[in-house]
């Protein structure tokens, strides 16, 4: 028998496969910009078809969007100031002023000149506290020439400012330290016969218990702002 042929081994180079090529940069961002483009024609297109589904609606809407944008707009270029939120630290007025109540007296007085400074009304706050200073432990010169006296009590939350203090202050503010107005700030509260006493003078006193100093305290209204 004849043996079988042999193959013939072929010459021929086999071709290295094609990787597919990469898109390039370019490429990528016209596709982005593309997708980007058919989006906001769906949108486009799903707005005027709500719009003359529901026209009130979509202009109400539409009103509404308008207004945040441009309130967006005021804040960023500080032409617009929100109010304050209040949040849970905010809301609890007793962590506010906590750092207060472990205070000396003349650290609270000197407290109390630091936090009224903060504020662009006040134009001076002298600490005036000490012995024989007739009720007066911080002194405020204002922008519009009004002087304020302040008397601090630095007390334990059972302590309360009782009426005596009351009187005192009432009794030296105008006459002797020749104020405009008087405030007693306290990081305690005040006792009802401190109240009556103070809600029976011609000209009463503000007064500042410690969940109104912690309002201030947190961003609010000063005192002497009505």
């Amino acid at each position: 028998m004849a043996a079988p042929a042999r193959r013939r081994r072929s010459t021929r180079t086999r071709r290295p496969t094609r990787r597919p090529r990469r898109r390039t940069v370019r490429q990528r961002r016209r596709e982005a910009a593309t997708s980007r483009l058919v989006g906001a024609v769906v949108v486009l297109a799903t707005v005027i078809a709500a719009a003359r589904a529901y026209p009130v609606t979509t202009g109400v809407l539409a009103a509404l969007i308008l207004v945040a944008a441009l309130a967006v707009l005021l804040v960023r270029t500080g032409r617009l100031r929100l109010p304050a939120l209040p949040t849970a630290a905010r809301a609890d007025f007793t962590h506010n002023i906590a750092a207060y109540q472990h205070m000396t007296g003349a650290q609270f007085e000197h407290a109390i000149a630091d936090l009224a400074r903060r504020d662009p009304s006040v134009r001076t706050a002298t600490v005036a506290g000490g012995a024989n200073d007739r009720a007066l432990d911080v002194l405020l010169h204002l922008t519009d020439g009004r002087r304020i006296a302040v008397q601090c009590k630095r007390y334990a939350p059972s302590n309360r400012v009782g009426a005596p203090v009351i009187y005192a202050v009432n009794g030296t503010y105008r006459a002797y330290h020749r104020c405009d107005q008087a405030l007693i700030i306290t990081t305690s509260s005040f006792t009802p016969a401190a109240q009556r006493a103070n809600a029976e003078l011609d000209h009463p006193l503000r007064l500042i218990d410690g969940r109104a100093l912690g309002r201030w305290v947190s961003g609010g209204r000063p005192p002497w702002v009505a």
